[in-house]
């Protein structure tokens, strides 16, 4: 428990990455968000269905590795966040999005729902960052079996 970090200043934290995210800041611009020795993505999923679900991207070269993954294969539009939930005493702060996703090999889209769920440290930088998406929709998309919409 960090008793010199508020409930809105985590909010804060969380909706300026999220802002940042949805408005396809630079790489290096979302990079910054991170802790930079400690910090590691993890996109909840089979391995098996898409390159970037079931493996904890760790460290400063491993965020860059997923995020440069998801920019290849995935584009986005419309990302929108809300109903934000902040755990104060443990430093997270979870947060349902939605997008239209697009395989980017295939063109197929998708509409979806999901949820982050971000860890801060002291400094108020993303420790852990976890994703909860549709996981199925992305590997019929790789696929080519998605109409798009």
């Amino acid at each position: 428990m960090s008793p010199f970090i508020c409930r809105e200043d985590l909010l804060a934290a969380a909706r300026s990455f999220c802002d940042a995210f949805a408005k396809h800041k630079l790489l290096d611009e979302i990079l910054a968000y991170f802790a930079t020795d400690n910090a590691a993505c993890l996109e909840h999923g089979l391995p098996q269905l898409a390159p970037f679900l079931g493996r904890r991207f760790t460290g400063p070269d491993g965020v860059r590795e997923y995020f440069r993954l998801i920019a290849d294969l995935l584009s986005y539009e419309d990302m929108r966040f809300s109903d934000y939930v902040v755990d104060a005493d443990s430093l997270k702060v979870s947060v349902k999005g939605q997008a239209k996703f697009t395989w980017n090999k295939t063109a197929n889209s998708w509409q979806e729902v999901f949820a982050y769920m971000l860890e801060f440290d002291e400094q108020r930088k993303v420790k852990l960052y976890e994703v909860w998406a549709d996981s199925g929709a992305a590997y019929m998309a790789s696929r080519g079996e998605l109409s798009s919409k």
